[in-house]
C-alpha cells in the first residue's frame, strides 16, 4: 500500500493533547486522607511549596501539567504518609520515649515513621505501593540512589528501610536500595535479634518504642540515651516522691514536685518530634516541623498570638448547636461546569470595572516593590561587593593596604513574611452590585499580592438557611428552651486558602454569583473563625480585612434572644482581637458605618469605591510598618 503523503501547502501538525483535569484526583486524595486520618474536617491544598502537615491543614505537592503515573503515586504516597501519621502516632508517647543524642534520636524518629507507614502497608497494599513510590522519589531527588560509601549514606534512613522490610515483607524501593545495602550487614549483625520484637509490637507505640531503645543499645548508640527506661524512671521518681512525702510530709515537697513536672513537660514540648530533613524531602518529617510550629510556646518569635482559649473562648455567647454548621471549600458547593459558568458571568458583568481595579492594584504593587528594592545593609563582611566603596580603596594607598573590602546585602522586607485574609460578607443584602465588586476586588488583590510574595486567603460567611434551618427545628423539638443563643446553621466558605495559588482558586469566586447562596450574616463567629485560621499561620505579620455592608442579622437568633445579642458578641470579638492579639484587623463598610465597631475602619457609600479603599488601606498598613522599622533602626 502506498504511503499517504501530505499535499502541497499541508503544514498541519498533530496538536498535543490538553493537560488532564486534576480536580477529581485532588478531591479523591482529600477524601482518602480524611478517611484514613479520622479527621473529617481536614483541609488539603495542593501547591508548589514544601509539603507540610499542621493541625487540620495539609499541603501536598501539585501535579505537573502532564503528570505521569509515578507523579500521581508520589503525591498519593505523601498524603497517605501524613494521614497514617495522624491516625497511628501519639506525639506525647514519642516525646517521652525519645533518646537524647542526635544520632540515636534520628534513628528513633525514622524507625517510628517506618512503623506508621508499615501499618498502612500491611492493611492496604495500594497504600504500600504509593509509599514505596514516595520513598523511591525522595532518595532519587536527594542524590542517594547511587551512593557507594557508608559515609554518604545516612544511618537513620538505612535502619528505617531495613525495619520497613522486616515489618512489611516488601523489598526496599530501587532508589533507596543503595543506602540500605551499604549498612545492611552491619545493622543485621548488631540488631538482627531485635526485629522480631519490633514486628510483635507494631500496633503498640509504647511497646514499639521500648523495642527500638533496646535495638539502639544493640547498635552501640546507648551512650546517647538516658540511662533509664522512661517508664522505670517515672516509677523511680514516684517512689522517691512518696518517701519524701512520708518523711517530710510537707507542702514544700509537693510544690517541688509540681515544679519538676512543669519543667519536665516544658522540656518535652521544646523537644522536636522528628529529625530535620532537607527542604526537598516530602515525608512526615516535614509535617512534624509544621506540627511543632503549631504549638504556641512561650517566647516563640514567629507566634506572637496567645493561645486561642485565652482570647476568644471566654466571651459570653451561647450557641444552641453546631451540629449543622459547615466549613466548606467553594468547589464542593457546585460542580466544575457550574463554577466555570459563574466565573464567566462574573467576568462579563465586570468587564469595565476590571480596568479600574487593575490600575489600583498595579499602583499598590509598585508601592510594595519600591519598599523591596530600596532596603540595603552596608559595611558587611560578606554579601554583594559594594562598588561605592571601591574608589576609596583604589585611591587611598593606606586604605587599600589595610582596609578590607566592603559588602552589602539586600534586607528582607517585612511585607514578604505576611499573610492577608479577606473576609467577605455573603449575606443577602450584598446581592447584586456589591457582591460582584467585592468578588472582583478580592480576585485582583489576591493576584497582586501574590506577585509581591504576600500570601492571601479569601473567605466568605453566610448561613445555610433563612430563619434558622435545622438548628431551629431541633430547638422546637426540644421544647423551645429560653435564650438558646445563636439559632441558625452557619456556612463558612473557603474560596482561596493562603497556600493555594491564585490561578487555581480564581474560578471559585464565581460562586458568589450563585442564586440562593447569600442568606444571613453572623459576623462575630465569622470573625472568630477567620482569626483562628490566621493565628495558626507561620507568618510573622497577619492582616485580617473584613468587608461587610451591615451589622450582624439573623432573624431566628434575634427573635428569641435580646435584640443586641449578635452585635454585642461582635463588639466583644473585635475588642479581644484588637487589644490582645497580634493580628492587625481592619474593616471596610459598604453603605454602613463600621467605624463604631472597629478602630481601623473606613466606610464607603458606593460599592464602586471598594477597590480604592482596599488598596489604600493595605498600602497604608505596609507603609506604617516600613516607617516603624526605619525608626527602630535609627534608634
Amino acid at each position: 500500500m502506498a504511503a499517504t503523503m501530505a499535499g502541497p501547502g499541508d503544514n498541519t501538525r498533530t496538536k498535543p493533547g490538553k493537560p488532564a483535569d486534576t480536580e477529581p484526583f485532588k478531591r479523591a486524595v482529600t477524601a482518602c486522607m480524611r478517611a484514613m486520618s479520622g479527621e473529617p474536617e481536614l483541609e488539603v491544598v495542593f501547591a508548589a511549596d514544601k509539603p507540610a502537615y499542621a493541625g487540620k491543614h495539609a499541603r501536598l505537592p501539585d501535579l505537573p501539567k502532564r503528570a505521569s503515573k509515578n507523579d500521581v503515586m508520589v503525591t498519593r504516597g505523601i498524603g497517605d504518609s501524613m494521614a497514617l501519621r495522624t491516625a497511628c502516632h501519639d506525639p506525647a508517647i514519642h516525646a517521652r520515649s525519645a533518646p537524647e543524642g542526635a544520632d540515636a534520636r534520628a534513628v528513633f524518629d525514622a524507625v517510628e515513621q517506618a512503623r506508621v507507614e508499615s501499618i498502612g502497608t500491611r492493611r492496604m497494599p495500594g497504600v504500600g505501593d504509593n509509599i514505596a513510590a514516595m520513598i523511591d522519589d525522595k532518595f532519587v531527588r536527594n542524590n542517594l540512589a547511587a551512593v557507594t560509601e557508608q559515609e554518604q549514606a545516612p544511618l537513620a534512613e538505612a535502619v528505617a528501610l531495613i525495619v520497613r522490610e522486616k515489618l512489611t515483607g516488601r523489598p526496599t524501593p530501587p532508589g533507596a536500595a543503595a543506602v540500605a545495602d551499604l549498612w545492611r550487614d552491619w545493622i543485621e549483625n548488631k540488631a538482627g535479634d531485635s526485629f522480631a520484637d519490633l514486628e510483635t509490637a507494631i500496633d503498640d507505640q509504647s511497646a514499639f518504642a521500648r523495642a527500638v531503645r533496646d535495638m539502639l543499645v544493640s547498635m552501640e548508640l546507648a551512650d546517647e540515651m538516658s540511662a533509664e527506661d522512661p517508664e522505670e524512671a517515672e516509677d523511680d521518681e514516684d517512689d522517691e516522691q512518696e518517701q519524701q512525702d512520708e518523711t517530710e510530709g510537707g507542702a514544700e515537697d509537693e510544690a517541688g514536685s509540681e515544679q519538676s513536672e512543669e519543667q519536665e513537660s516544658q522540656t518535652e514540648s521544646e523537644q522536636p518530634e522528628s529529625g530535620e530533613m532537607e527542604a526537598a524531602d516530602a515525608t512526615a518529617d516535614d509535617m512534624n516541623e509544621d506540627m511543632d510550629a503549631d504549638a504556641e510556646e512561650p517566647g516563640e518569635a514567629i507566634r506572637p498570638d496567645q493561645p486561642y482559649n485565652d482570647i476568644l473562648s471566654g466571651i459570653d455567647y451561647n450557641i444552641y448547636t453546631t451540629e449543622f454548621d459547615e466549613t466548606i471549600a467553594a468547589e464542593e458547593l457546585c460542580d466544575e461546569a457550574e463554577l466555570e459558568r459563574l466565573r464567566a458571568f462574573l467576568d462579563k458583568q465586570l468587564a469595565n470595572l476590571q480596568g479600574v481595579v487593575g490600575r489600583l492594584a498595579n499602583r499598590l504593587q509598585r508601592r510594595l516593590m519600591a519598599q523591596q528594592n530600596r532596603s540595603w545593609d552596608f559595611d558587611l563582611e560578606e554579601g554583594y561587593l559594594d562598588p561605592a566603596r571601591l574608589p576609596r580603596i583604589i585611591i587611598d594607598e593606606m586604605a587599600g593596604t589595610f582596609a578590607p573590602l566592603s559588602f552589602k546585602r539586600e534586607r528582607d522586607t517585612t511585607f514578604r513574611d505576611t499573610v492577608v485574609t479577606l473576609l467577605l460578607d455573603n449575606s443577602g443584602s450584598m446581592r447584586g452590585r456589591p457582591i460582584t465588586v467585592a468578588a472582583t476586588c478580592a480576585d485582583i488583590l489576591a493576584r497582586t499580592l501574590e506577585r509581591c510574595g504576600v500570601k492571601v486567603e479569601i473567605l466568605g460567611f453566610t448561613t445555610r438557611a433563612w430563619k434558622g434551618g435545622q438548628s431551629r427545628e431541633a430547638w422546637l423539638k426540644n421544647g423551645k428552651p429560653a435564650e438558646p443563643g445563636r439559632l441558625n446553621d452557619l456556612r463558612h466558605i473557603i474560596y482561596k486558602s493562603a497556600d493555594a495559588p491564585w490561578r487555581r482558586a480564581r474560578r471559585n469566586l464565581g460562586l458568589m454569583m450563585r442564586e440562593g447562596l447569600l442568606k444571613e450574616n453572623i459576623d462575630g463567629e465569622a470573625l472568630t473563625w477567620a482569626w483562628r485560621r490566621l493565628a495558626a499561620r507561620p507568618e510573622q505579620r497577619k492582616i485580617l480585612m473584613m468587608i461587610s455592608d451591615g451589622a450582624p442579622v439573623d432573624d431566628s437568633t434575634l427573635s428569641v434572644n435580646p435584640g443586641n445579642y449578635l452585635e454585642r458578641h461582635l463588639r466583644a470579638v473585635i475588642e479581644e482581637i484588637e487589644t490582645r492579639s497580634a493580628v492587625e484587623l481592619l474593616a471596610i463598610g459598604i453603605g454602613h458605618d463600621v467605624t463604631r465597631y472597629y478602630r481601623r475602619a473606613v466606610t464607603i457609600v458606593d460599592a464602586e469605591e471598594l477597590a480604592g479603599a482596599m488598596t489604600e488601606q493595605l498600602a497604608a498598613l505596609f507603609e506604617e510598618q516600613k516607617a516603624r522599622d526605619t525608626r527602630r533602626r535609627a534608634g
